[in-house]
């Protein structure tokens, strides 16, 4: 039985590529702190924005664009959003 190709989508792509460089862009800010009990509580409290963009890009990696895709990309948002309005980065 063939395998059935994974849907592709150009735009949505970008904003998983933008959100893996904010993914970044704040884990360096993240190890750049000095004082270690502020990096940790830092790294703990952002952990839950990775396991976010971690499951969007897995799942588009696996499935490709489906009905999931947009639901995964709020939540990796909102995320992002509820870290930024709690720490100072």
């Amino acid at each position: 039985m063939a395998k059935k190709r994974r849907k592709l989508n150009k735009d949505f792509e970008k904003k998983i590529y933008s959100s893996k460089k904010n993914v970044e862009l704040v884990l360096a800010k993240i190890y750049d702190i000095h004082d270690e009990d502020i990096q940790k509580e830092y790294i703990s409290a952002f952990n839950g924005v990775v396991y976010s963009y971690e499951e969007l890009k897995e799942d588009y990696e696996v499935q490709g664009f489906n009905d999931n895709s947009e639901e995964l990309l709020t939540n990796y948002k909102n995320a992002f959003n509820l870290f930024e309005s709690q720490f100072e980065i």
